[in-house]
């Protein structure tokens, strides 16, 4: 499957930094109940790698589980063993991505400028993750997308709430990337799903207002 398969129902990407191993999989569940197929544990949470291989053995092939922050080739690795098969990035390391799709991962690095976006799909990025948000706002994107192709995924990722998302679908967007708005560490269950609720019904309304 692609990174447009998973999508194709709710492209919304989970983000949770800050995740511990004793929850990751309920928090997990309340997102996919949701309709959420997309989850990724940065590195720099706790355990990380752990979590990934929970969230891998409870959920199918259905899903997309991996890591987010990954730096390193050695990273990318342990991510694979793991069982995940997502990789996100906050740059665009083409020896990242190229590795990311000889082990048959899809792979989402961040770009900040149209050089980064050309060269991070040369080497192979099935998407975009436009981070910091505002560093491509919506008049950034929409430029953008006059000269990107027609077929690029683009995320914005980083403080996208769910009111501001229209603008940014108007402008080119195909999802979003969701951290802490979604989930920050300590976050309960309830809040978790209130927090996805709103981005859900958000994007039901503003996907097919635009």
């Amino acid at each position: 499957m692609t990174l447009t398969d998973y999508m194709a129902d709710l492209p919304l990407l989970a983000i949770l930094r800050g995740i511990q191993n004793h929850e990751c999989v309920a928090i997990a569940e309340v997102l996919v109940e949701l309709g959420f197929r997309c989850i990724e544990v940065p590195l720099n949470s706790p355990n990380a790698i752990e979590s990934i291989r929970l969230l891998a053995q409870r959920f199918s092939s259905d899903y997309l589980i991996g890591a987010g922050t990954v730096l390193t080739l050695q990273q990318l690795e342990d991510v694979q063993k793991a069982g995940g098969r997502l990789i996100v990035m906050p740059h665009a390391d083409g020896k990242i991505i190229r590795a990311a799709k000889q082990a048959q991962m899809i792979c989402a690095p961040g770009v900040a400028t149209l050089t980064e976006a050309f060269s991070a799909l040369e080497n192979g990025a099935d998407g975009l993750k436009l981070f910091p948000a505002e560093s491509v706002a919506p008049t950034v994107l929409k430029a953008w997308r006059t000269v990107l192709p027609v077929s690029t995924i683009c995320l914005p990722v980083g403080g996208v709430k769910p009111d501001g998302m229209s603008t940014y679908l108007a402008s080119g967007a195909n999802g979003f990337g969701l951290g802490s708005n979604l989930y920050k560490a300590g976050d309960s269950l309830t809040q978790v799903r209130q927090n996805a609720e709103a981005y859900v019904q958000a994007w039901r309304q503003q996907a097919t207002a635009v």
